[in-house]
């Protein structure tokens, strides 16, 4: 059975809208687009990483397929990630377009997920979905995702198109590699990991200060006493003895508060 790989870039709290530039994809009023540009180095290459969808078929929401097909197509021949998108073969989930006019193209009809889990199963290369945020959303549900090619740039946008959203399936994942570009970018491969396992770093037995009542406390208790002092002390003497007994640990009775 054929893998199914996601390949994305995401800020530190998970937006991958629109990484390349400002015009990419500024839906929903997203105005920081092209957010990755100035943390390239050397140890950054596409290619080796498999971004460059080099041996496989690729997978591709909507929005992503109408981005890259205005794109890649005009892109010279000498350039070695747009040769190969063009000539890779191209499998589309969409419910609105009815053509495509990007070569080795192809629509995929019905539901998304059984078109994937049909895909799979034919004979051919691993599949690849770049970008295409709603449609990882909608797969990783389906818990049909085999690996995540995730680089993560250190750079906080707080609003725009998430990978993950609310409705993510919970599941863990297993590191298999990762490195570290001098600009601080995190690059790793996971693979789903089996259901989470939650456990708790609680001690089993408290210890004696985990039980002692907070002064917090101390004083509401102590309040329900100060009934039994007169009401000419309480604005003073018996002010002051409550507090000293919930800070202090002094001991004094309520009858020791004297009127003044």
């Amino acid at each position: 059975m054929r893998r199914l790989i996601v390949s994305t870039f995401a800020s530190l709290d998970g937006i991958m809208q629109a990484p390349g530039g400002p015009e990419e994809d500024p839906t929903g009023g997203f105005t920081l687009g092209g957010w990755m540009f100035g943390y390239a180095d050397e140890s950054m290459d596409i290619s080796a990483s498999g971004f460059d969808g080099k041996d496989r078929e690729l997978v591709l929401g909507r929005r992503t397929y109408e981005i890259f097909e205005a794109y890649w197509p005009f892109q010279p021949d000498d350039y070695p990630i747009a040769r190969t998108l063009n000539a890779a073969k191209k499998y589309v989930a969409s419910r609105t377009l009815t053509t495509l006019h990007w070569n080795n193209s192809t629509l995929l009809h019905g539901d998304v997920v059984s078109a994937i889990i049909a895909l799979k199963a034919q004979p051919g290369p691993d599949l690849q979905i770049i970008g295409s945020g709603n449609l990882i959303q909608t797969l990783q549900a389906a818990s049909l995702i085999d690996e995540y090619n995730v680089w993560t740039f250190p750079v906080v946008l707080g609003r725009g198109k998430r990978l993950f959203s609310e409705t993510a399936k919970p599941s863990a994942l297993r590191l298999v590699r990762s490195r570290v570009s001098t600009t601080g970018v995190v690059m790793s491969t996971d693979v789903p990991g089996g259901d989470i396992q939650p456990g708790s770093f609680a001690s089993a037995e408290p210890s004696e200060r985990r039980w002692e009542p907070s002064p917090r406390s101390r004083i509401r208790r102590v309040d329900s006493d100060t009934s039994s002092c007169t009401s000419s002390a309480r604005a003073a003497g018996c002010a002051r003895w409550c507090l000293s007994r919930a800070f202090s640990g002094v001991r004094r009775s309520p009858s020791s508060c004297s009127a003044t």
